[in-house]
């Protein structure tokens, strides 16, 4: 009888999650059409690695942040530097429309090593390396483990060292075991691309969105389920990563240019990139007064004149 009595919550229960799932998946579908990869995908051991070329020049690597892909260098930042430049933009392992490296999250150590064996595919032996955010930390890796395979180094708002801030709800439930089964599947059904605009609104705080970058950067992308897991993942793992290889940026030996807003609330300019700059010889740090997390859109100027020393410094210009 009480079978009997549960059988209709349980149809009811497996409906929703059967429309949960068409859901996920044609958003996910009208995410990649509208979105498609713009570049080419490089054969690696592991899997697919897609990149963007641009432009002519010295070799410059972008390495975009979490949650992203080409899409959010290539708005403003790639399009300067291309005049210059031979930029190369990646996805990162597991995000935009690159392969996971495995289940567990890849580390920025496992980031670095696949992006230089991509770039390498690509002639680029010893590009300039330049990351925002948390790509900023799988440039540092790619700098402290592959020291001979980069010329210059730029940190852009970079996760650099460890920091006691809980790691964010959001991510403590999707990086769980039952997040990944039953959170992430449901956010990416039901959460309104509206929800996803106004992350975007306190991620570039405190300047506004610029207009035409939420389209650009295609706000669903990041909500297939796939690259949702791998991000969750990463950052879940990113602390324990950063506490391994924040010791060894002293060895860090090629020019480096360090570039920061004052007014980043997501990356704290003095725990990461002051302390950044007293640790690595050949370091000069930026200060970019009053500019939020995104100075690779709102002061892109200034990114691309800081990129533009280390260059000079490398002897690349």
């Amino acid at each position: 009888m009480l079978l009997r009595g549960l059988l209709p919550g349980l149809a009811v229960l497996a409906l929703f999650w059967s429309l949960t799932l068409w859901r996920a998946t044609r958003a996910e579908a009208r995410a990649e059409a509208d979105h498609p990869p713009g570049g080419q995908f490089l054969t690696l051991a592991h899997g697919r690695v897609h990149a963007e070329v641009m432009g002519q020049g010295p070799d410059l690597v972008l390495i975009h942040g979490s949650n992203g892909s080409t899409r959010d260098m290539s708005f403003a930042l790639a399009p300067l530097l291309a005049q210059r430049y031979r930029v190369i933009l990646f996805d990162r392992p597991g995000l935009g429309y690159s392969d996971p490296l495995h289940r567990r999250g890849a580390s920025i150590a496992e980031q670095a090593d696949v992006l230089v064996q991509a770039a390498a595919e690509l002639g680029a032996r010893r590009p300039i390396v330049a990351g925002q955010s948390y790509g900023g930390a799988v440039a540092l890796a790619w700098a402290v483990h592959h020291p001979d395979r980069l010329s210059a180094l730029v940190p852009i708002s970079a996760a650099s060292h460890p920091w006691d801030v809980p790691l964010d709800l959001f991510y403590r439930i999707t990086s769980s075991r039952l997040g990944r089964i039953l959170a992430v599947p449901l956010i990416a059904a039901w959460v309104p691309t509206s929800k996803v605009n106004s992350t975007l609104e306190e991620v570039f705080a405190p300047q506004p969105v610029p207009p035409g970058y939420a389209g650009h950067f295609g706000a669903r992308l990041p909500l297939r389920r796939r690259a949702m897991r791998e991000n969750a993942l990463q950052r879940a793992n990113l602390l324990d990563e950063i506490e391994a290889l924040a010791p060894l940026y002293p060895g860090i030996g090629v020019p480096t240019e360090i570039v920061h807003g004052t007014a980043d609330i997501t990356v704290d300019p003095g725990l990461h990139s002051d302390a950044l700059a007293r640790r690595i010889p050949a370091a000069r740090v930026t200060w970019l007064e009053g500019i939020g997390h995104m100075p690779q859109h709102v002061a892109a100027e200034e990114v691309v004149a800081a990129i533009d020393r280390a260059a000079q410094r490398a002897g690349l210009r």
